[in-house]
């Protein structure tokens, strides 16, 4: 199979997914936003089950933006709090259903309690082979296109590289999902229309699916619709159409 026909598959497989919603669901309950927040567990649980059975092999789900500390002190430490209480109260049964998890972030920002938490479930689902489950955490795309510099620029000061190394490929490698096929498809619930500094570099050539449903209340018949929508979508990557007729055939 050619590389523009393995690119046409019906099925995604990456799904990214920003999670937007939860602050106005318990808004709109006369709930404070947390209430929205814990609903929104639910919806990962149901969401990680259905790209399972629906074939797709990596989702990656925006759960704190880098941006996202800037919210009142209150919120963030219960944000926190509820990512232990769910890697406690989850990661067993991901990995009885053969998940991986991986964490990918500033996960330096986090506390220890945390990141110790995040090392253990990691460790614990690490040699799954089922749907790879990437959660970010402490995330912005701008920050992972400058690590990922720094860190070829060290490597450039150390003799271990020479600038002209530096190309797409090189810096895609050392970026939070490097080695990771960039998403097929991003999903965004909650209305807004915009990518929100997530994952800035891997969705260059993304499908892009936009829902009024809030976060809480996304369910199959949601996420069918953006596979449906994603599967009637001619996905050229440069080429002409007619190529990617071609190379069907």
């Amino acid at each position: 199979m050619s590389d523009i026909a393995a690119n046409t598959a019906s099925v995604p497989v990456h799904v990214a997914v920003i999670m937007d919603g939860n602050g106005r669901w318990a808004r709109a309950r006369g709930k404070k936003r947390h209430a929205g927040h814990r609903a929104g567990v639910n919806s990962v649980r149901s969401t990680v089950e259905l790209a399972a059975e629906r074939g797709v092999s990596y989702l990656t789900l925006f759960a704190f933006s880098s941006e996202n500390w800037q919210r009142p002190k209150e919120e963030v430490s219960s944000l926190m709090s509820l990512f232990i209480e769910a890697l406690r109260r989850e990661v067993g049964e991901l990995h009885r259903n053969n998940v991986r998890l991986r964490f990918i972030g500033a996960r330096e920002q986090l506390s220890e309690r945390l990141m110790r938490r995040i090392a253990e479930a990691e460790q614990t689902t690490a040699k799954n082979t089922g749907l790879m489950l990437n959660v970010a955490v402490a995330y912005g795309g701008r920050w992972d296109i400058a690590n990922a510099a720094q860190v070829l620029a060290t490597r450039v000061v150390s003799g271990e590289i020479d600038a002209a190394d530096i190309n797409e490929e090189a810096l895609a490698a050392e970026m939070q999902l490097g080695g990771t096929p960039d998403p097929d498809l991003l999903i965004r619930t909650g209305g807004e229309q915009r990518i929100s500094n997530f994952l800035l570099w891997n969705l260059a050539y993304a499908e892009l699916w936009f829902t009024d449903v809030l976060w809480p209340e996304f369910d199959k018949a949601e996420f069918d619709k953006a596979l449906a929508c994603y599967a009637e979508k001619q996905r050229r990557f440069g080429h002409t159409g007619e190529q990617v007729e071609e190379a069907k055939c």
